[in-house]
C-alpha cells in the first residue's frame, strides 16, 4: 500500500495510491497521514478498502510529504562505506546519529531554498524509515515489527554550514526545505527486503548516485534497536537511513548546487521526487 497527502501546504489531505498509479482521496477515511494512522491495525484496516470506490484525485494536484506531525527527524550519517571513504572519513564502528529540523519537511516535489550566505549546498538521496508504534530498548530480531513503512527522503545538505562553521552537524542539515519526503510512505508488507533496492539522483539530468541498500554499514532493524537504546521511538517518527556514494562533495573537483539546478530522485518501487533549487 502507496499512502500519501495531497493539496496546498498546510492544508493536506490523506490518499492512496491505486492499483493504476491513480491517487485516491481518503479524508472521508481517515483525517490525515500521521502516527495515529500507522498502527498495524489502522493499516489493516486501509489496505481491507476498496480503492476504486474512492474519490479520484487531480493528476496534477500537488503532493505534499507523505506523513504529517513527525515528532523526530532522525539522520544516520556515513552508513554507506564508499560514501564515507568519498567524505574522507573513517567507516564508523556505530552509527552516527544527528538531528534534521522537522521545520525542514517538505513535500517531494517542493522547491529546495538555497539559504542566504550558502555556498555549498549539496544532495543526498535516502531510504526513510518510518516508525509505526512506539520503541523503547527494542531487540534487534523484533525491530522490524515497529517499522510501518519506507520513503524516499533527500537529506539536502550545506556542506561548509554542516563541517566549517564549528559544533555539530545539524546547523548545515535542518534549513528550511531540506527534508522533502515522499512521494509515498510505502507500508513494508510491499517491501520484503530494504536492504536489495537500488537508489540514485541526478542533476540536470547527470546521474551523480546510483547505489543500492546492500552496501548499507548499518541496517534498517539495526538501526531502530540502536536508536531505541537512547531513547524512544514514536509512531510517525522518521529515520534517515545515510546515503551511498556520488554527493557533490565527493566529486573531484567538488559539484556544489545553485539556483536553477533540478533534483531528480528515487528509490525503486517507492516513486520519484523532482526539486528546483531557487534563491532564498
Amino acid at each position: 500500500m502507496k499512502l500519501l497527502r495531497f493539496g496546498t501546504p498546510g492544508q493536506e489531505r490523506p490518499g492512496m495510491l491505486d492499483a493504476q498509479g491513480q491517487v485516491r482521496d481518503l479524508s472521508g477515511v481517515i483525517d490525515d497521514i500521521t502516527g495515529k494512522t500507522l498502527s498495524a491495525e489502522s493499516l489493516s484496516r486501509l489496505a481491507a478498502l476498496d480503492s476504486q470506490s474512492l474519490p479520484l484525485v487531480d493528476s496534477a494536484t500537488r503532493l505534499g510529504p507523505c506523513v504529517n506531525q513527525v515528532g523526530k527527524f532522525i539522520c544516520i550519517g556515513l552508513n554507506y562505506a564508499d560514501h564515507a571513504a568519498e567524505s574522507g572519513l573513517a567507516v564508523p564502528a556505530e552509527p552516527v546519529v544527528f538531528m534534521k529540523a522537522t521545520s525542514a519537511i517538505t513535500g517531494p516535489n517542493d522547491p529546495v531554498i538555497k539559504p542566504r550566505n550558502s555556498t555549498k549546498l549539496d544532495w543526498e538521496v535516502e531510504l526513510g524509515i518510518v516508525i509505526g508504534k512506539h520503541a523503547s530498548y527494542v531487540e534487534e530480531n523484533e525491530a522490524m515489527d515497529y517499522i510501518a513503512g519506507y520513503c524516499v527522503i533527500n537529506d539536502v545538505s550545506e556542506r561548509e554550514f554542516q563541517l566549517e562553521r564549528g559544533g555539530q552537524w545539524d546547523k548545515g542539515k535542518g534549513c528550511d526545505s531540506f527534508g522533502p519526503l515522499g512521494p509515498y510512505l510505502v507500508t513494508k508488507d510491499e517491501v520484503p527486503d530494504p536492504l536489495n533496492l537500488n537508489l540514485w539522483l541526478k542533476v540536470n539530468g547527470k546521474t551523480f548516485q546510483n547505489g543500492s541498500t546492500n552496501q548499507m554499514v548499518f541496517g534498517p532493524a539495526f538501526l531502530v534497536h540502536y536508536l531505541s537504546q537512547f531513547m524512544s521511538l514514536q509512531p510517525g517518527d522518521v529515520i534517515s537511513t545515510g546515503t551511498p556514494p556520488g554527493v557533490g562533495l565527493g566529486q573531484k573537483p567538488p559539484v556544489y548546487l545553485n539556483v536553477g539546478d533540478v533534483m531528480e530522485l528515487g528509490i525503486e518501487g517507492m516513486g520519484v521526487q523532482r526539486q528546483v533549487v531557487v534563491a532564498c
